[in-house]
């Protein structure tokens, strides 16, 4: 039996006909969160339940709690998915990755903008062909997918062919993905670049197109300020004006020398942040990733602004960044979320993503508990795309999107769980071992994926 493969069996209690097909129940170990864990006693930020199950109705979690009140309650002959020993826990959630960047991860190279240069423009060229898209987009959605992540917000390139071909892929899976066409208009190769008027017209036409279709949400998307002109960022300002319930998403403080060429470009705003500030980007939808070497000033207009700074570890890494400091972030008041921020980031994986970021804050002494991990990549991650009312939680009324996680995957992991205890320490184990290989199965809209 390979890996997503468990024993499936159905209930049939005295002779009614048997319960619609697309109403399920799914058997486990749950958990999930409500709040952020203050710390590890912290036992009313989340909910576990040892032998606990969900009753799933039309792609919606209808009911949770123990097995034998959700198998009482539920309708007679409805079919069980036996998970046990497992823990299934909301699907994980993805805050920043770039679509075209699928034939780019594990580029070598110097810094952010070599590398832009060297391997992401080149490889975004290509993306004027659909039909490369179209390909593209099925092994990116088929990655994402067989490590655990049900919802990502990702880049497509300056080609509307891109926006299309990464929707149609998402909505024929039906996943809840949110995504945009990149604006950039300069400093970039011109087959890529479009114009101000031209993003903005592009960008209106596939939000008009794409947004609130099925489960798909549109972000306007300039990559950042150094390929953007003033122009451009005025057009992509108007476009959130016109449309608030449509997320932003952009790059912000991320190299040193990508901060020096914006002041170069920009020479009249405040700083960096002040760039989009001047054009009203910033709001409570807006997704700025890196914040890793940002000012105070910009972190009081972060926390007013409602603005979330994305935490991408292993692109920082990677690329020789720096270090995101989570502690100096939130203590200003400042949202902040965890990304993998692939191709320049090294995995897909989520649980691989928060094992970087948790040796990042540790170098800075700065001790993640695993039960913030979770919270980080499930609820975290929803109440930073303003979707916890959608994803990210096994409550009833929300989306049907899990993951089911074995810490005993791989040898390492079984003899390294010969040991383990308690919950928390399980969560440690899976992220800092795990990965694909942990992945019993993903659940979209309560449908289960085809992982291999």
């Amino acid at each position: 039996m390979g890996v997503g493969m468990r024993p499936f069996y159905a209930l049939h209690q005295g002779t009614k006909s048997v319960a619609d097909q697309k109403t399920k129940i799914l058997r486990g170990r749950l958990l999930t969160f409500s709040a952020a864990p203050q710390g590890p006693d912290d036992i009313d930020a989340y909910n576990f339940e040892e032998d606990g199950a969900l009753l799933i109705s039309d792609g919606k979690i209808e009911a949770r709690g123990p097995f034998s009140k959700i198998k009482a309650e539920a309708p007679e002959g409805v079919a069980v998915t036996d998970h046990r020993p497992h823990l299934i826990v909301p699907g994980f959630i993805d805050t920043h990755i770039h679509f075209p960047q699928a034939q780019v991860i594990a580029s070598w190279a110097d810094q952010l903008l070599d590398w832009l240069n060297d391997y992401t423009f080149p490889a975004e060229l290509k993306f004027a062909n659909k039909a490369h898209g179209n390909r593209i987009a099925k092994a990116f959605f088929d990655a994402i997918l067989s490590y655990g992540t049900t919802t990502a917000a990702a880049y497509c390139s300056s080609h509307p062919n891109s926006v299309d071909a990464y929707f149609e892929e998402a909505e024929s899976r039906d996943m809840l993905m949110v995504g945009g066409k990149t604006m950039m208009d300069r400093n970039a190769p011109a087959d890529l670049c479009d114009t101000a008027q031209g993003s903005y017209d592009d960008s209106k036409a596939l939000l008009k197109k794409w947004h609130g279709r099925g489960r798909a949400h549109y972000a306007v998307t300039p990559r950042f300020a150094i390929t953007s002109t003033p122009a451009q960022l005025e057009a992509a300002g108007a476009l959130l004006k016109e449309h608030p319930d449509c997320h932003l998403q952009t790059h912000i403080n991320e190299n040193h020398n990508e901060i020096s060429l914006t002041k170069e470009l920009y020479p009249d705003a405040k700083d960096y942040l002040g760039v989009y500030e001047d054009f009203g980007l910033l709001g409570p939808k807006t997704l700025l990733g890196h914040c890793i070497h940002m000012n105070e000033r910009e972190l009081g207009v972060m926390k007013d602004t409602g603005s979330v700074a994305v935490f991408c570890p292993t692109s920082n890494l990677f690329l020789g960044s720096g270090l995101f400091d989570k502690a100096r972030l939130e203590n200003a008041g400042v949202r902040t979320a965890i990304a993998t921020d692939v191709g320049g980031g090294t995995n897909y994986s989520m649980l691989r993503t928060l094992d970087e970021g948790y040796k990042i804050l540790q170098m800075q002494r700065q001790r993640m508990h695993p039960l913030t991990c979770f919270y980080w990549a499930t609820l975290g991650n929803a109440e930073a795309l303003s979707l916890s009312d959608r994803i990210g939680t096994l409550e009833a009324g929300t989306d049907a999107d899990l993951v089911v996680l074995d810490a005993k995957a791989t040898p390492t992991m079984a003899l390294r769980m010969e040991t383990v205890e308690t919950l928390s320490e399980e969560l440690f184990v899976l992220q800092t071992l795990g990965d694909d290989r942990a992945i019993v199965e993903t659940y979209v809209a309560g449908t289960a994926s085809k992982v291999s």
